[in-house]
């Protein structure tokens, strides 16, 4: 498991071969494996791998090939519909139309979705997450028929690897790790927990290639901009409300 753990990738290319049923059975178990706040699972999984249904999700998550390619992908939603059927049908009043209600069922999904990364992992396979679920949230909930208490909140595909890319670089764990207390970063603590990041070839040539003077802005000016932050901050705050989580009264 350490080494599923610290051999981690993320895969974009994926063979043109099926997962068996029995293989997949058992990732989704481990999924339901996972902690849960107060043993509710209020999370739900849409497998998919129709090829027309997939097409559309294609178009979601903004034409990424590898939402074709992979034989499935799974949409991991925060769902408070199932257990508000069962407390109302068991002769309980359920309260969960709120925000925090919404966070912890969001918990709940993301628990379940690295359980299920984890697991395809340990059986080789590929997996890849998709960060447009939320930017996307209300057509993935059109194609996928979502009711209402219930939002995607991430999405995986799984699939047998046709790369190998090398790891990822990763921010060292000291720069991570607050021992009793949060001790607030100096000046120096970013430049060292990030000299390395900023360092490497690859961020040379990125930075080249986009214009910039430094990583950061790449970020803030490239792939994360405010503008698009705010639009689809308040498209998924729609979302959310239409679903049913933002009555705080």
């Amino acid at each position: 498991m350490i080494n599923t753990l610290l051999e981690h990738r993320s895969i974009r290319k994926y063979k043109e071969k099926q997962i068996a049923s029995e293989i997949l059975d058992k990732i989704l178990e481990a999924g339901t494996r996972a902690s849960t706040t107060g043993n509710m699972q209020v999370y739900s999984i849409v497998a998919t791998s129709d090829i027309e249904v997939k097409s559309k999700l294609w178009e979601a998550h903004f034409k990424q090939d590898m939402v074709k390619q992979a034989p499935i992908i799974l949409t991991f939603c925060a769902d408070f519909n199932r257990f508000n059927k069962w407390c109302i049908q068991r002769k309980a009043i359920p309260g969960y139309d709120n925000f925090l209600s919404f966070t912890t069922a969001v918990i709940d999904a993301i628990l379940v979705a690295q359980n299920v990364a984890l697991a395809a992992e340990s059986f080789g396979l590929g997996i890849c997450y998709l960060g447009t679920t939320t930017y996307m949230a209300q057509k993935i909930i059109d194609i996928l028929e979502i009711p209402k208490f219930v939002v995607p909140i991430t999405s995986i595909v799984v699939g047998y690897p046709d790369e190998n890319p090398s790891l990822t670089d990763r921010l060292p764990v000291s720069g991570i790790v607050h021992y009793e207390k949060y001790k607030d970063y100096t000046e120096s603590d970013i430049d060292s927990i990030y000299k390395e990041k900023e360092s490497g070839e690859f961020t040379k040539e990125l930075i080249a290639i986009n214009k910039k003077e430094t990583l950061a802005q790449i970020f803030t000016d490239n792939r994360y901009k405010k503008s698009d932050n705010v639009l689809f901050s308040l498209s998924f705050l729609e979302v959310i409300k239409k679903q049913g989580f933002m009555n705080n009264q």
